[in-house]
Formats: C-alpha cells, sequence, structure tokens
C-alpha cells in the first residue's frame, strides 16, 4: 500500500543489509505514480489553499497578469533538525517507504507583482513515516514507533529525505517524496529554504543568500488518513493537528498550506500531489530563527528528544554534517 522509490548512487544501507542487517520484504505499489505527476508547468501557478488567518492572510491567486499577488509567506523557525550539504536532485527517498507526494512549488516575487524568480533554490527536509530525520535516527519522536534501522530501506542514514531543486524559468521547483510522518510536539510538517545568488557546485548548492525560510503543512483529515495506512500505522500516540501547533500560524496558503490532490481519490495509498506557491523577497535574507516555539517533549520520552531551545541530543552517523542549531523543532 505504499511508495517505495530507490536511488542506486546511495548505498550505506545496501552493504549494512548484505552483512546481516534487517531487510523488509515485500513490493510496495507505485502505479500511475510518475504518470499522474506529468509536468504541466505554467507563467505563474494559483495557489487554491485557503488564505485566511491573521497577519499573513493572503489572496489565493498569485498571478502577475491579474495584478494580484500574495503578501509574503510567513517566515518561522528552520527547526534543530537542518544539516549543511543537501544533494541537488529531485527525488528525495532514497528508497524510503510511506505514501508518494509530489511537491510543485512556484516561488514568485511578492514585492513585484509575483513575478517568477528563475533560478531560486528550494531546500526541502523532512521526517520518514515514523518521524525520524536523517542525521539523527536515534532522536525519538515520540509515541510508540519502531526504531529508525527497521525500516529495512536503502537510504544513506545522512542524507534521506532532503535536497534542493533549483526553479526553472517559471521559478517552477518539483521534488518526489513520501508524506511526512509526525514526532510529539509538531504536526505533520515539511521544512524549506528559499535561496538566490548562488550555485549548483558539486552536488550541492553552494553561496548565495536564504531568502525565506518555512514550512509547509497538511490538512488534518488527510493526514490522519495517511497515518492509518503501513508503514506509518506502526507509530502509535497523540497526533498534533493544526489549530494546536505552536509553528502554524492559521494563514492559510500564505502560512505554508498546502493544496493537496489525490492520485486516486478512492485510495489514498496511491499518494498526493501537493502545490504551494511561495511568495518571497529576493532581496531579504533571513536568519533562520524565525516564530513558533519548539514545545516541550513528553517528559516520558527517551534522551534523543529535543528539548526546547537546544538540537536533538541523538548522535548522527559517523560522517554527517554539522548540523544547525536552532530555537525550536
Amino acid at each position: 500500500m505504499t511508495g517505495n522509490h530507490k536511488d542506486t548512487s546511495i548505498t550505506r544501507r545496501r552493504a549494512l543489509a548484505v552483512t546481516g542487517g534487517t531487510v523488509a520484504a515485500g513490493g510496495l505499489a507505485v502505479a500511475g505514480y510518475r504518470s499522474a505527476f506529468a509536468d504541466t508547468t505554467t507563467g505563474t501557478e494559483a495557489t487554491t489553499g485557503a488564505a485566511t488567518g491573521t497577519g499573513t492572510a493572503a489572496t489565493a491567486s498569485a498571478s502577475s497578469a491579474t495584478g494580484t499577488c500574495m503578501t509574503l509567506m510567513s517566515s518561522v523557525t528552520e527547526g534543530p533538525y537542518y544539516l549543511d550539504g543537501a544533494l541537488v536532485r529531485k527525488d528525495i527517498t532514497e528508497g524510503k517507504s510511506g505514501i508518494p507526494l509530489t511537491l510543485r512549488l512556484t516561488v514568485v516575487d511578492a514585492t513585484d507583482g509575483c513575478t517568477p524568480v528563475p533560478g531560486a533554490a528550494v531546500e526541502i527536509w523532512h521526517c520518514d513515516a515514523w518521524g525520524y530525520y536523517s542525521g539523527y535516527t536515534t532522536a525519538n519522536p515520540g509515541g510508540s514507533a519502531p526504531a529508525e534501522s527497521e525500516d529495512g530501506s536503502t537510504a544513506d542514514d545522512n542524507t534521506y529525505l532532503r535536497g534542493y531543486q533549483i526553479a526553472n524559468a517559471n521559478g517552477v521547483v518539483k521534488f518526489e517524496t513520501i508524506f511526512p510522518g509526525w514526532y510529539t510536539p509538531r504536526t505533520c510538517h515539511i521544512h524549506l529554504k528559499v535561496h538566490t545568488g548562488g550555485e549548483k557546485e558539486d552536488g550541492t548548492y553552494e553561496g548565495g543568500k536564504v531568502n525565506h525560510t518555512g514550512q509547509l503543512f497538511f490538512t488534518d483529515d488527510i493526514a490522519q488518513e495517511v497515518f492509518t495506512l503501513e508503514p506509518y500505522a506502526k507509530h502509535s500516540g497523540t497526533y498534533t493537528k493544526l489549530d494546536d501547533d505552536m509553528v502554524y500560524d492559521g494563514g492559510g496558503a500564505a502560512g505554508g498550506l498546502l493544496t493537496l490532490k489525490p492520485v486516486k481519490k478512492a485510495d489514498p495509498s496511491r499518494g498526493y500531489k501537493g502545490t504551494l506557491t511561495l511568495g518571497v523577497d529576493p532581496d531579504a535574507e533571513n536568519s533562520g530563527a524565525g516564530s513558533g516555539g519548539g514545545g516541550t517533549p513528553p517528559g516520558d520520552a527517551p534522551t534523543g528528544t529535543a528539548p526546547t531551545g537546544t538540537p536533538p541530543t541523538g548522535t548522527p552517523p559517523s560522517g554527517a554534517p554539522t548540523a544547525s542549531a536552532a530555537a525550536s523543532s
């Protein structure tokens, strides 16, 4: 019932499997995944997510042709799980199991009539189906979940579910990934940064500056339905809804709420397509501190869960890039 993408260039876990590591058996369905999400890029992409809320409310349209443009996206914390050196690539799954998710994000200049920002580098990172981040695979996600090493994938513990894409002439980037899981005390989300002024070098993105640090969010009804499916269902506990999340500001699209479309309405296991227009200021520089508190992990959480104001204490695998510590998850 789950999607499983393969990246044969990263094989740390494959070596472990050969020497006795756990390997999950069984096929993972991805029928219709790529064909359903064929690219249909246009000049600027309308954002159909809700745009109500406080402070950062925006119009749902982001069309320079009509003269309307959404306000700047809300900047929020990068969280404690950020790692430098993510790879430039479209598919970031590395074989991680989960419901397929294609993200199509359009970067526009909110200070100039929502004109596209070609060459902008969009960087995303998020947890796997059980709430674990690459680089922090021993950090406990709260509730009850199998150890991250039990997922049986070939993913590299330093790099899975992280990556960059460079915007085309229309400001569009596209990622293939999986629907993220959850961890205490956060709702389901994806982290992102928008960079400009740098360039691709040695397989990653170097130089320039960060214009925007944000997070992408998912409606409760879709997230909770996905979490009843495998492998998500193996992580039990209390899921934080959008209204109770300390980072999501209720601003709809301007607050990072994705518009989601199922590949097949009657079968959520077939995956989703998520779209959003990112209204940024290409001249601005964002520190990544952002807003939103990290919250306090459950009192019975074992060592490895990050308390407010500190990075996770789970030990990254040998050779992992240096983590950037931020104020909250």
